[in-house]
C-alpha cells in the first residue's frame, strides 16, 4: 500500500472554474474532477494531451461503469470517502478491478482513516491519503492485522479453504 502526502504529490489538481471547462488543457500529472472529464471529453479526443498522464476525482455517487471507455486514458483513480462511515467508494473500488479490469493506481482520499486500511486494501486500493490526524506508523501497523483472510476478494478472489468436490 503506498501513503500519499500530499505536499509531496506530482498529481496536481487542475482548477475548477469556467477556464477548466472551456479550454484550459491538462498536462502529465493533472488530476481532473468528474465535471472537468466530461467537459473535456465532450470537447473531443483529440484535445486530449499525447502521452499525458491523467488522473480522475470521482465521487462516491458516481457510476463508475460509465468509465468503462475512458479507463485506458486514465493512469490514476481517486475515490472520495466523504465521511469514513460511507462506504461506496468500497464498491466502487471492487467494481473497477473485479469487474472491469482495471489496473492503474487507486486511490482512496477524503475521510480515509487507520482502522479502514484492510479493507481498502482487500477491495482493490493501492495507496491512500489519509486523513491528516491518522499516523503513519499506525497505518503500516493496520495492514499487517490479519495474516490471512478465508472469503477471497480483488487480491485473491478465491476462498482460502475452499473444500474440493468430492467424486461420486
Amino acid at each position: 500500500m503506498k501513503f500519499v502526502d500530499p505536499a509531496l504529490d506530482p498529481w496536481r489538481d487542475l482548477p475548477e472554474g469556467d477556464a477548466a471547462a472551456e479550454g484550459a488543457e491538462p498536462g502529465d500529472l493533472t488530476l481532473l474532477s468528474l465535471t472537468q472529464w466530461e467537459a473535456l471529453r465532450a470537447r473531443s479526443s483529440e484535445h486530449l494531451p499525447a502521452g499525458a498522464r491523467l488522473g480522475l476525482r470521482v465521487p462516491n455517487d458516481a457510476d463508475v461503469e460509465a468509465l468503462r471507455a475512458d479507463l485506458p486514458r486514465l493512469a490514476l483513480l481517486v475515490l472520495d470517502f466523504p465521511k469514513w462511515t460511507d462506504g461506496r467508494a468500497y464498491s466502487q473500488a471492487r467494481t473497477l478491478r473485479a469487474r472491469l479490469g482495471w489496473r492503474g493506481e487507486l486511490r482512496a482520499a477524503g475521510q480515509v482513516l487507520v482502522d479502514m486500511l484492510p479493507l481498502l486494501q482487500r477491495t482493490g486500493f493501492d495507496a491512500v491519503q489519509l486523513r491528516p490526524d491518522q499516523r503513519l506508523d499506525s497505518a503500516e501497523r493496520a495492514l499487517r492485522f490479519f495474516a490471512a483472510h478465508y472469503q477471497g476478494d480483488v487480491l485473491d478472489p478465491r476462498p482460502r479453504f475452499r473444500r474440493e468436490a468430492v467424486a461420486a
